[in-house]
């Protein structure tokens, strides 16, 4: 049988960070990875960080849990049968509820061949003490995606202080208080913890499809090197229902692209040397009315 690790949490909380890490260890293990990913937008730039040698199958452009479960079932299907592995590491999108994503996944036709571990919820702390200020429908996924969550991941822990940090373990625990909570940077646990990790009996669901979210994806496309300090004064003013940017941006000056990372405000910048498109997709609410840059 395969275990399978379900990766939930809202957008930009450090899912893919985490997916990247148990790659790489479950390989220093000797251990076969494989990976199922899901991205609201038609274009899923996390798939790049996934590596070679990785069996991977993606659903873009809808959420496994509503509209994409049929394909999800059929891509995990051709997964199984095209390679063999040991584990597979699904990574919903950041709009899915990780029971109604299980439902999707786990099929009459291979469920005997999967061996769940559990859901590990990766939820972003600064934006879990800020989450008055989300809608009350993202504000109810968010928490519907820690309340089921078997190993929680506290994490951006280096972005509060030691009381916010206390605050936000407290509240945590009120919402979930039967799952291992732990403070990560970056999405750092140790592969131990994660086999550890075995699945709860779950309460009763709270439905929040991505369908009432309201959540839209945006695709920009530059055709020339963009000038990062002009960039940056447009991100700093987005506003919070920018949820996430993520995408290859030139910078004036520079023969190859980066890759780009925003979340919650956070920007990240990380050299490629490669060519790749100039492209950024956003996930957000009211995104017709963005000027863009």
């Amino acid at each position: 049988m395969v275990d399978v690790y379900l990766f939930s949490g809202f957008l930009g909380s450090g899912k893919t960070t985490l997916l990247k890490k148990m790659i790489m260890e479950f390989k220093e293990k000797g251990l076969k990875p494989a990976v199922f990913m899901n991205e609201l937008g038609s274009m899923n730039f996390d798939s790049e960080e996934v590596g070679d040698g990785v069996p991977l199958k993606e659903i873009l452009d809808g959420c496994i849990c509503c509209s994409g479960s049929e394909k999800s079932e059929a891509q995990i299907q051709t997964l199984l049968a095209e390679s063999e592995f040991d584990v597979l590491l699904i990574e919903t999108t950041g709009a899915a509820h990780p029971v109604e994503a299980l439902d999707a996944i786990f099929s009459p036709l291979f469920a005997e061949r999967l061996n769940f571990r559990g859901i590990v919820t990766v939820a972003d702390s600064k934006r879990f003490l800020e989450r008055q200020q989300l809608s009350p429908q993202i504000r109810s996924l968010f928490i519907e995606q820690i309340r089921h969550a078997d190993l929680l991941l506290a994490n951006k822990t280096d972005l509060l202080s030691e009381s916010e940090q206390s605050q936000a373990i407290f509240e945590i625990q009120q919402i979930n208080p039967t799952a291992r909570i732990v403070q990560t940077v970056h999405a750092k646990v140790p592969l131990k913890l994660l086999e550890s990790v075995s699945p709860a009996q779950r309460g009763p669901v709270e439905q929040a499809p991505v369908s009432k979210l309201n959540l839209q994806t945006k695709i920009v496309s530059f055709d020339e090197p963009i000038e990062r300090e002009a960039f940056e004064e447009w991100l700093r003013n987005l506003p919070d229902t920018v949820y996430r940017i993520k995408g290859y941006l030139t910078l004036s000056g520079h023969s190859y692209p980066h890759s780009f990372q925003y979340a919650y405000g956070m920007v990240q910048w990380l050299p490629e040397y490669m060519k790749l498109r100039n492209q950024i997709v956003l996930i957000g609410e009211n995104l017709e009315e963005l000027v863009m840059p």
